[in-house]
């Protein structure tokens, strides 16, 4: 089944999102307007709110809250890239110039701003506790592991759980956040909801995994990105963990010297010593388990086409290519 056949399933969901996402954007601030319409142009999977379609509509949730919490789900997304593409001094993304590159990073960060408060206020009109707990801890959790990124860059002692701790914080987080909220939304207890999160922090900790493998293996024309953009940021991700822990002495040494200094002068020999150590592979597997598990998770919704939908979800986060 094809990513674009899963997505059929929610068609009209989508266009109602994207519908959500065109009217709370508006600001009369002219620039707010134009820097948030680019990023959410831009393009993208809407993973993570089709993630909370997905569900909810598994459960049988025949409300609206769900377009609403999607776009709020998408909106914070969206701010966290805003932010990261600062950060990380980014000048491409998708295949497309950066918000900030486009407007400045000024610009950048003080949209994500607005996102970040546009959310708030969306989740509010929903007027449920619940919800606002899940999306207030989520945000505060990603920002806490946007930090310890920061602090993981030129570290090339990070250890494997040093940096699955960081994508848990950074990555998965909203995955598992979108996910429990169609538990919430679709009426499951505690325990089901707990069930769907784990399902959201498995397919959110593998789609980080492999986006670190298509960083030294991607077609840039599909990904959007340039070849070794994570080593010319001096981020220590798995391929390059594994090569230092498994790795020559000589191996061990380059991938170390390179995750210190930042740039791509060493990037030929780094993907030399990933492709000698079977880096690539490795963490493809460790991404598997991870899909695995997410699928086990599902055990808790009834079958549909929904579900179906979520089990081929978890085997594209690790088969994609881009």
């Amino acid at each position: 089944m094809s990513h674009q056949h899963l997505y059929a399933l929610i068609e009209a969901d989508m266009a109602a999102v994207d519908r959500v996402i065109r009217e709370r954007l508006f600001s009369d601030v002219v620039l707010i307007r134009q820097v948030a319409e680019y990023i959410i142009g831009a393009g993208g999977k809407r993973l993570r709110p089709a993630l909370l379609l997905f569900t909810a509509n598994a459960l049988g949730y025949r409300g609206t809250h769900h377009h609403e919490l999607a776009a709020v789900v998408e909106f914070i997304h969206t701010a966290t890239l805003l932010h990261d593409d600062v950060v990380d001094e980014s000048s491409l993304r998708r295949g497309n110039q950066t918000a900030n590159a486009m407007f400045g990073n000024s610009a950048a960060v003080l949209v994500g701003d607005f996102l970040y408060s546009r959310s708030f206020q969306m989740m509010v009109g929903v007027n449920d506790m619940r919800v606002m707990r899940v999306l207030a801890d989520a945000t505060n959790v990603i920002a806490e592991g946007e930090v310890l990124q920061l602090l993981n860059v030129h570290n090339a002692d990070v250890s494997v759980d040093d940096y699955l701790r960081v994508i848990r914080y950074k990555t998965a987080m909203l995955f598992e956040a979108a996910c429990r909220l169609g538990g919430i939304l679709g009426g499951l207890d505690e325990a089901g909801q707990e069930r769907l999160a784990e399902f959201g922090r498995h397919i959110g900790t593998a789609f980080q995994l492999i986006d670190d493998v298509l960083d030294y293996s991607g077609d840039e024309a599909q990904t959007g990105k340039s070849v070794g953009d994570d080593l010319a940021e001096g981020k220590p991700t798995l391929p390059l963990i594994h090569v230092m822990e498994h790795g020559s002495p000589e191996q061990a040494a380059r991938v170390r010297e390179a995750i210190e200094s930042g740039g791509r002068e060493s990037l030929p020999d780094v993907i030399a010593a990933i492709r000698a150590t079977d880096a690539l592979e490795r963490t493809r597997a460790h991404a598997k388990v991870e899909a695995e598990a997410a699928k086990s998770a599902l055990s808790v919704l009834p079958p549909s086409h929904f579900k179906e939908a979520l089990l081929h979800l978890s085997d594209f986060a690790v088969a994609r290519d881009y």
